[in-house]
């Protein structure tokens, strides 16, 4: 797992953040599950969101850069950034070198 994209979300304005946790944990996930070479993902919910804050923080690991293009590029790809598009206000996406202290 050499290449990390995280991803901050916010949850569109007519949502709660529970209808967004259950959208997320059970329509999201499993279409995000079947990117191709995903080698790893969390997906942390943010525990009482402050305005402006994200809802959601996906962590993806891949074995590079080429490789997520290409996971999101294909048609599954696609529907997850559909699916993802359709029930977010925003997202932002970060690319970041994981430098692992403990554990």
């Amino acid at each position: 797992m050499n290449f990390k994209a995280m991803i901050l979300l916010m949850r569109r304005a007519d949502m709660t953040h529970q209808q967004y946790e259950h959208w997320w944990l059970t329509v999201h996930v499993p279409l995000a599950k079947q990117l191709p070479g995903l080698r790893g993902a969390t997906f942390n919910v943010v525990q009482n969101p402050g305005s402006g804050e994200p809802d959601g923080i996906t962590e993806l690991w891949f074995d590079s850069r080429e490789a997520f293009d290409a996971a999101y590029a294909c048609e599954i790809g696609k529907q997850v950034v559909a699916d993802s598009m359709a029930s977010v206000a925003s997202r932002v996406r970060l690319f970041v070198d994981e430098h692992r202290v403990v554990g």
